[in-house]
């Protein structure tokens, strides 16, 4: 079983703080293109990004799960 997970919110969190993926990327300190990875499920946030994503949007470190770990739920569909 694949993991991905859904940034939805931190997706929400960056245009609201940066208005766009880039703006936050070139503070993060990242391309604009690994990011787009990791929302993506390409390529995964490291430890460091995670705690700058959080120092950088304000989000609490009880909050990491809610914005980083949110599994996305796949749907299986069944045979009849």
């Amino acid at each position: 079983m694949e993991v991905s997970f859904n940034f939805g919110l931190l997706r929400e969190r960056i245009k609201n703080a940066f208005s766009t993926q880039e703006n936050f990327a070139d503070a993060l300190g990242i391309g604009r293109t690994s990011l787009n990875q990791r929302l993506n499920n390409v390529s995964e946030f490291s430890s460091k990004e995670i705690l700058k994503s959080c120092e950088l949007l304000n989000i609490s470190l009880e909050d990491i799960p809610i914005y980083f770990f949110t599994l996305n739920v796949q749907k299986h569909e069944q045979m009849s």
